[in-house]
């Protein structure tokens, strides 16, 4: 069922639309990926607005060799254009820092001493893996010393109007806990990356898959401390295989040709519910598919891979 909400001016409080596409080079853009740069790309024409491109490259160990390449020439092959330079997070670290120097300053933010095993082993299950129980709250146990950094949450319910999806919300404390923001890896975390990013670049229009709906509300926290701008949010149906498992690298899922866009484009505008005419070729496509997307016309999802012949 769709729930589209869509009757907001364009850009978050009436600004200039600015949307992005922010993928991971952990592998070659498929099927799934190519759905939600579509829908982003599209929305933000459709809206006047601009398109950036941004590769996030913080998490180096799960990066693949020649991945940032092969999405760039995958994206230009299909015909996508984006605005201003492409940006990477890996050169933006100082952004970083300083917001979680400014959590600290006013005890948003704290040292974590706990590993994951021992989360676990006093922990309950949340929405979206252990719910941190707040072991280092109030201050390091004696003789530990600082792991990661978590941000205080606090009490109450932190909900949002979804374009797509309608209400959306969670009680923090209780369904996710505090969270990371440096992890004990070094690596900053991406809700706290996402969200200096967002508000660095001027992003308005957040389009993206719904398997982030429930990161959300963590980022809509953050964006609180911090006194930063709320962009709009859309949340688009994530493509499931047959399992109904999300279709991810982790799942295995095909990479994307980069000479079958027309092809490719074709499908994904189907499983974003709009078919166009059979065998149109790159160009009369993207003129078709500008013409014709509306966003009350997208399903909530999810949309199985074997629904679209």
């Amino acid at each position: 069922m769709n729930r589209s909400t869509d009757s907001h001016p364009p850009g978050a409080a009436g600004t200039p639309y600015r949307g992005r596409f922010a993928p991971s080079p952990t592998g070659r853009l498929h099927a799934g990926s190519l759905m939600t740069a579509l829908g982003s790309y599209l929305d933000a024409r459709a809206h006047g607005g601009q398109w950036l491109l941004r590769i996030e490259d913080l998490d180096t160990p799960r990066m693949v060799p020649g991945a940032v390449d092969a999405i760039l020439h995958t994206l230009e092959a299909y015909g996508f254009e984006w605005d201003g330079e492409v940006v990477y997070q890996s050169r933006r670290l100082d952004l970083y820092r300083d917001a979680l120097d400014a959590l600290l300053v006013r005890g948003d933010a704290y040292p974590c001493a706990c590993t994951r095993a021992q989360i676990a082993a006093h922990a309950r299950r949340g929405v979206d893996g252990y719910v941190y129980p707040g072991t280092c709250a109030q201050g390091l146990p004696a003789g530990a010393s600082a792991r990661a950094w978590r941000l205080r949450v606090g009490d109450g319910y932190t909900g949002f109007l979804d374009r797509l999806q309608g209400e959306y919300g969670q009680d923090l404390q209780r369904d996710v806990g505090d969270f990371v923001l440096l992890r004990a890896d070094g690596v900053w975390a991406y809700q706290l990356a996402v969200v200096v990013d967002d508000a660095a670049q001027g992003v308005t229009d957040v389009v993206r898959g719904a398997d982030l709906l429930v990161s959300t509300p963590r980022q809509l926290k953050l964006i609180e401390r911090l006194g930063l701008d709320v962009p709009a949010y859309c949340h688009l149906p994530v493509l499931v295989n047959v399992q109904g498992e999300k279709l991810s690298k982790q799942t295995l899922a095909p990479e994307l040709d980069p000479d079958g866009a027309a092809a490719e484009l074709s499908l994904a505008l189907s499983r974003l519910g709009f078919p166009p005419p059979p065998r149109l070729p790159l160009t009369e496509l993207w003129r078709w598919a500008h013409e014709h997307w509306l966003l009350s016309g997208v399903p909530a999802g999810p949309v199985n891979i074997g629904a679209v012949p």
